[in-house]
């Protein structure tokens, strides 16, 4: 089957206008990412309004462990999307069947081990992380159950990023819509009817995951394009194993020890108490959709370069690397300024309790502008990954977010330990990585090791 065949649910990125290609890749992203992130807000902003700070501080304390393994495996699919994107440019249908096969199956595999190991390591990382024993019991209850099901989570992930990699962000995005609303309403009934607390939101989650990665699996399966998955093919093929995991591998270690260092940031939050526990949840969930937009820019460079460097154009790459990062700062700036002056009212959708306002407003106005520097490092990195290239954005991060970040603590613990300073250790790796991937993208040569078609 062609590659033109599937134009109409796919996307060729190698001609036409990039700020158009970019803004309609971007844009069924951007929305399936806001309700992809919609799923723990609500479980937040339902536990804040009709359980408690102690909920809220408890669903809010565990999203560094749960982003701590589930990033590893998203770092390994964007190996397999980039790999996938690579076939699609190169109009090779062959080795564009195997990588799908391949990279299912691998999933799969992922799966099981990610649901295990979350439901025994859930209460070791909690109590790891300091966290208070008023908060301890719902915490432990919200990550075991969504661990349960991350299984959902993971199918849906990887299906959506095979659909990506061809350029079709429409369809995956309508699913996710509708299983967002059911997560919605499920957790509405399972708390507010039944009185499930913190386990109703968990099981409203999981069951909405489920649904979204069912219905991926079917498009994908009944699809008459030339990505269509076959189950009797099911395969791994261990020489795109090799590739996906040259790739992936980098960026998933760089994002999970990145979580992973976010779970110390946790630790010196919960140091403060419950209030600024919640204040520090409320703040986590605002900025998330802050990076939403800069994240849906840097996965659409990552496939509009692979696609262009897998044919061969290395100047459209470029330019629609400059062009993405106008584009990024821009909304950064634009958005940060909006919550910048409305802060109070954001704070208070999460928990009318003042100390919880207090912190989640402090947080923001400190950090919020410095997202700018997240944006340029998240497209040079986007770009860099199109290449081929996730050691270098792997190091650079795990040097910032990491290393950088934690010695920043350690100071402020010793010198001045407070809320705000604790906090600031978002944006301090932020700058730092943003000027040493700067530097590598213009000065190291970096086009020069790509082997063009």
């Amino acid at each position: 089957m062609s590659n033109k065949s599937a134009k109409s649910n796919s996307m060729d990125m190698t001609e036409g206008s990039i700020v158009k290609l970019l803004i309609a890749f971007s844009i069924p992203l951007l929305v399936g990412n806001i309700f992809q992130q919609l799923y723990n807000t609500v479980d937040s902003l339902v536990v804040g309004n009709f359980v408690g700070k102690e909920a809220l501080a408890a669903v809010g304390s565990t999203g560094p462990v749960i982003n701590t393994l589930i990033t590893f495996f998203g770092g390994l699919s964007l190996g397999a999307t980039v790999i996938i994107s690579r076939f699609f440019g190169a109009h090779d249908d062959e080795r564009l069947h195997s990588a799908i096969e391949t990279t299912l199956a691998l999933t799969f595999i992922s799966g099981i081990i990610c649901t295990v190991l979350g439901i025994y390591a859930a209460p070791w990382l909690l109590r790891f992380m300091d966290t208070p024993e008023d908060v301890m019991p719902e915490a432990s209850t919200y990550l075991r159950i969504y661990f349960a099901g991350v299984f959902g989570l993971l199918l849906y992930n990887i299906g959506s990023g095979i659909l990506r990699a061809v350029g079709d962000t429409k369809r995956p995005l309508y699913f996710l819509i509708f299983s967002s609303i059911m997560n919605i309403v499920l957790d509405l009934i399972f708390v507010i009817v039944f009185g499930m607390g913190i386990a109703g939101v968990a099981y409203a989650t999981i069951i909405s995951q489920f649904v979204s990665a069912i219905l991926i699996l079917i498009l994908l399966t009944k699809s008459k394009e030339n990505y269509r998955f076959v189950w009797k093919d099911l395969h791994i093929n261990m020489q795109l194993v090799r590739q996906i995991c040259a790739i992936g591998m980098p960026a998933g270690l760089q994002q999970a020890i990145t979580s992973f260092s976010n779970v110390y940031v946790q630790s010196y939050i919960n140091g403060f108490g419950s209030g600024c526990m919640a204040g520090w949840s409320s703040y986590s969930k605002i900025d998330m959709f802050v990076m939403l937009p800069m994240m849906s820019i840097a996965q659409a460079i990552t496939t509009f370069a692979s696609q262009n460097l897998g044919a061969g154009n290395l100047e459209r790459a470029k330019k629609g690397t400059k062009t993405a990062l106008i584009m990024s700062v821009g909304i950064a700036v634009s958005v940060a300024s909006l919550l910048w002056i409305f802060a109070p009212q954001f704070a208070n959708m999460f928990s009318q309790e003042a100390d919880v306002s207090y912190y989640c407003v402090l947080f923001l106005r400190q950090n919020i502008f410095f997202f700018v520097t997240s944006a340029v490092t998240q497209v040079y990195s986007g770009t860099l990954r199109g290449a081929g290239n996730s050691k270098t954005p792997m190091f650079l991060m795990l040097f910032s977010y990491v290393a950088f970040r934690q010695v920043y603590l350690f100071i402020v613990k010793q010198v001045c330990y407070t809320p705000s300073l604790v906090g600031f250790g978002y944006p301090a790796g932020w700058m730092v990585c943003a000027l040493l991937t700067t530097l590598y993208y213009w000065f190291s040569g970096w086009e020069k090791k790509i082997k063009l078609k």
